[in-house]
This record gives structure tokens, C-alpha cells and sequence, in this order.
């Protein structure tokens, strides 16, 4: 079809829903359930984090970041989810499809960055103590998250300008929750050979480029810990970045399944399962990953329960 008998697809339908109408009420009720703890469990990372001058420590200053960056993650996916279940309408427009695939590549893009900085991070509090305050003060700790949110941004701008300058004539319905990229790029009628070049070399880069810097800090950090002259002292230094390499093997190894290609449906079926880890499954249990594992969030929750008690007794004796 030549470029002038083009009708451009104002719209498009997201099909990877459930078709069975009790298959779509329990995954909407496990969806928002879902959504809801996310949201908490992250909103109180931050809140902890924030209010308790325990934690106003550089790790605990990454740590709100990365809580706030997934609480975003989940809310460009989820809610628009929930509206489809909800409503029955699988119908989202271009000018938002586009802008939700931005959204979710510039999130996961500077997720990586922010692992790298994390990992960097724990590499100087392990393996140069003497000098971590110095290299690692509270600029120098903005100034990197600021740097992470920019790559995030410019690294996923071009690709995205190329797809919303694509021709799309039908059909429009994608395979997906989602408007997720390569969905996308199957719908198009014009030329995506240099956008998937482009998207591929960006992709390809950031991930093995991020994955080959976290794992690099992590060896070093493992080769000091080993030297720890007790095992007391070693347990200890680990468990300093135990959660944050926990939540660095689920990122990037969802991440790196989306690169198996086998067949088309089996390739679609593994995105789709890769995607619902990364933006759904990740920061539901990074909370508790962080909570868990962490003796000053717990202790912090703690007083922070038993200051509310004390406050809720004190309003109830007053009324009484």
C-alpha cells in the first residue's frame, strides 16, 4: 500500500485479557489487591525512610528512590489495567499508548541506572570505608540520581520518536496488557528495520552495560568480605546489600528472558510473563524484600506502630 493510501490507526486494543468473564473478575480482584500492597508497601519505604533519622543515610536516600521509581513502574501499567477489567474497554488511543510505552521504558531504563548506583554505593561502604563520606556525600548522592532519571529519559526518547512517527494502517490490536513495544512495532505497515536497530543497540547496551558494572562492584565486594578476618564481621558486611542483590537477579533476569526468542507464541507468551514480573511482581516484593531483611526498617515500623498506639490511646482517654 503506497504511503497515500494510508489510514492512520487512531486507536488501539489491548487483547492479553483473559476472555472468560470469571477468569477476568478474579484477576481484576488479585490485580487490585496486588496494586494495593504495592503501593503501601512502597509508600511506607518511603515514609519510613523519610521520617526516621536513622535511615537519613546515603543507602536509605537510594532506597526511597528505587521505592518511588517502582511505585511509578506499577501505576503507568496497573490502573489502565483495572479500566479494561473494570469497564470492558480494551481500547486505549495512540497519543497514550505511545506515551505508556515512554513511561514504562524510561522506569525500567533508569531502574538500571539506579542499580548501578546502588551497587556502587555498597561497593565504597564495603570496600573503602575510610573514604565513603567523602566520595559518596549527600550531593554527590543527588547529583547521581539526577543523572539516572536524565539517562533514563534520553535513552528511550529517541526510539520513542521513531515509533510515534511510524505509519500504522491495521489492524490495531496488540497481544498484550500493555503497550508494549515490540507488540507495537508488529502492527506497523512502514519500514521498522532502523528502529529495531536503534531499540536493539540502546537495549542491548544498557542492560549488559549496567548488568557488567553491578556485577563488577559485587565481585569486589565479595572478594573484601571473604577477607573478613571472622564470620561474624563478614555476615555483616553482607547483609548490608543481601536485599539489593536479591532485587538485582529478579530485574535482570526477567530482563534478559525477554531476549530468549523461540517461536512467536512462545515468544509473546515469555514477554507477557517477563513483563508482569518486571512492572508488577518486582514491586510488590521489593518491600518486603527491603522490610525483611533490613533491622532498621523493621525497627523503624516498629516505632512507628507504637507511636501511633500512643497517640490513638491518648485521643481515646481525652474523648473519655
Amino acid at each position: 500500500m503506497s504511503p497515500e493510501n494510508w489510514t492512520r490507526v487512531t486507536e488501539f486494543v489491548l487483547l492479553g485479557f483473559p476472555r472468560s468473564h470469571i477468569l477476568q473478575s478474579l484477576s481484576f480482584l488479585g490485580l487490585m489487591v496486588t496494586y494495593v500492597i504495592t503501593a503501601t508497601g512502597n509508600l511506607l519505604i518511603i515514609g519510613l525512610s523519610w521520617t526516621d533519622r536513622r535511615m537519613h543515610t546515603q543507602m536509605y536516600f537510594f532506597l526511597r528512590n528505587l521505592s518511588f521509581l517502582e511505585l511509578l513502574l506499577v501505576s503507568v501499567v496497573v490502573p489502565k489495567m483495572l479500566v479494561i477489567m473494570l469497564t470492558g474497554d480494551h481500547t486505549i488511543s495512540f497519543a497514550s499508548c505511545i506515551l505508556q510505552s515512554y513511561l514504562y521504558f524510561l522506569l525500567g531504563t533508569t531502574d538500571f541506572f539506579l542499580l548501578v548506583v546502588m551497587s556502587l554505593d555498597r561497593y565504597l561502604a564495603i570496600c573503602r570505608p575510610l573514604h565513603y563520606e567523602t566520595l559518596m556525600s549527600g550531593p554527590v548522592c543527588s547529583r547521581l540520581v539526577l543523572a539516572s532519571w536524565l539517562a533514563g529519559f534520553l535513552w528511550v526518547l529517541c526510539p520513542t520518536i521513531l515509533m510515534a512517527n511510524l505509519p500504522f494502517c491495521g489492524p490495531n490490536g496488540i497481544d498484550h496488557f500493555f503497550c508494549d513495544s515490540w507488540p507495537l512495532l508488529r502492527l506497523s505497515c512502514g519500514d521498522t528495520r532502523l528502529l529495531e536497530l536503534v531499540a536493539f543497540v540502546l537495549s542491548t547496551s544498557v542492560l549488559l552495560g549496567s548488568l557488567a558494572l553491578t556485577s563488577v562492584s559485587y565481585a569486589c565486594i565479595l572478594a573484601t568480605v571473604s577477607r573478613a578476618p571472622t564470620a561474624a564481621e563478614r555476615k555483616k558486611a553482607f547483609s548490608t546489600c543481601a536485599s539489593h542483590l536479591t532485587v538485582v537477579i529478579i530485574v535482570y533476569s526477567c530482563s534478559i528472558s525477554v531476549y530468549i526468542r523461540t517461536s512467536d507464541a512462545q515468544s509473546t507468551l515469555l514477554n507477557k510473563g517477563a513483563s508482569v514480573l518486571s512492572c508488577i511482581i518486582t514491586p510488590l516484593l521489593s518491600p518486603f524484600i527491603f522490610s525483611l531483611r533490613n533491622e532498621k526498617v523493621k525497627q523503624a515500623l516498629r516505632d512507628a506502630l507504637k507511636w501511633h498506639r500512643t497517640m490513638a490511646s491518648r485521643g481515646y482517654e481525652g474523648h473519655t
